[in-house]
């Protein structure tokens, strides 16, 4: 091959390479923009657990962006190279923490070593554990192990069984099955407890094991937000301030849909907070008797919901309305064909 033959191949491989880069960045074939990628990742677990990049890249085979992120220092993981990736097709946003080389078992102060699953590892239901503890961690050949979602809502609990003779300062085995239910978030929390018959605090101990659900365990539904309201977050001259500053979104899985919008936010009307959310200070006025949703329309990124409410129970002092207001407005503008919401009639939510 002469000189400007290789030449030639040489630009030709700059070219193409170029061209996968503009391709890549700008999102050819994506029917989101990076900017409408990174609006919806901001209801996100990325931005509670780090910092968006402003910078991306589409990738059209999976139909995600994958935007730049940096983790807050408790989440940061050695070894992981995480992107916060939106769906295209589902408007939700998760982190992919890319971790490489060998994760490590999870132990716990010499006593305990979990082996699988590994922190941040994927697990489905049913789950099998195993590891090995020393014969101090048991009572009665056995400890209690409890899984909770990110909400810190119950998912299972059982009791993990030693396979060898307990009476020992030695490591025994141990193995636990646990089956549980469509989680509500993507990821959650393995609980090993050390058995503790006596209740005194001294003795108490327990391993906890961050995971990730596989995408296989809420295959049948739809992940969404919903917007409740924390005064504890909105306080300024006076109290609570009733803005958009108190709003905190929780997870929830839906069934696969066709309208995500009308059913978010049906969901919302209903009030559903668990114990642990209220009891992290979430509070709603919602359900309110009579009212429902009986109609979402988007035009041109505008949302108009049509609420039925017969007792007039949308209405009230201007911060309760305040609040009803802006848990809607931000559970419909989650996702990224909504860039504004009409309530009609327009008498609604009027203080």
């Amino acid at each position: 091959m002469n000189r400007l033959n290789m030449v030639g191949l040489f630009l030709l491989v700059i070219l193409i390479g170029i061209g996968v880069w503009y391709i890549s960045t700008m999102g050819i074939g994506s029917s989101m923009t990076l900017v409408q990628a990174q609006a919806l990742a901001q209801n996100s677990e990325c931005t509670q657990k780090g910092t968006l990049g402003n910078s991306g890249s589409y990738n059209p085979s999976s139909k995600t962006w994958w935007i730049d992120f940096t983790p807050d220092t408790q989440y940061a993981q050695s070894g992981c190279n995480p992107a916060c990736v939106v769906s295209e097709a589902s408007s939700t946003a998760e982190i992919n923490w890319r971790c490489t080389g060998l994760a490590q078992p999870a132990s716990k102060d010499d006593l305990i070593t979990l082996d699988t699953p590994l922190p941040q590892g994927s697990v489905q239901s049913p789950l099998t554990l195993s590891g090995k503890a020393r014969g101090s961690w048991y009572f009665e050949a056995s400890f209690p192990v409890t899984l909770y979602d990110a909400n810190h809502k119950l998912l299972a609990q059982v009791a993990a069984q030693a396979q060898g003779d307990w009476m020992t300062n030695e490591y025994v085995p141990f193995v636990a099955t646990l089956t549980f239910n469509l989680p509500s978030t993507a990821t959650g929390t393995l609980v090993l407890e050390r058995d503790n018959p006596s209740g005194l605090p001294q003795n108490a101990n327990q391993l906890e094991v961050p995971v990730v659900f596989a995408s296989s365990s809420v295959a049948a539904g739809t992940r969404i937000k919903l917007y409740y309201y924390n005064p504890a977050l909105d306080q300024g001259p006076g109290g609570a301030q009733c803005s958009k500053n108190g709003l905190v979104a929780v997870d929830r899985v839906i069934p696969k849909t066709t309208t995500p919008l009308t059913d978010a936010v049906r969901l919302l009307l209903r009030g559903e907070l668990s114990s642990a959310e209220r009891s992290q200070g979430l509070t709603t006025e919602f359900p309110l008797s009579g009212v429902t949703l009986t109609s979402a329309v988007v035009t041109n990124g505008a949302a108009t919901l049509t609420f039925n409410d017969p007792q007039n129970k949308t209405g009230g002092g201007s911060c309760r309305v305040a609040v009803l207001w802006a848990q809607i407005e931000a559970t419909a503008k989650q996702f990224s064909t909504v860039s504004t919401v009409r309530f009609m009639p327009a008498e609604l939510f009027q203080p």
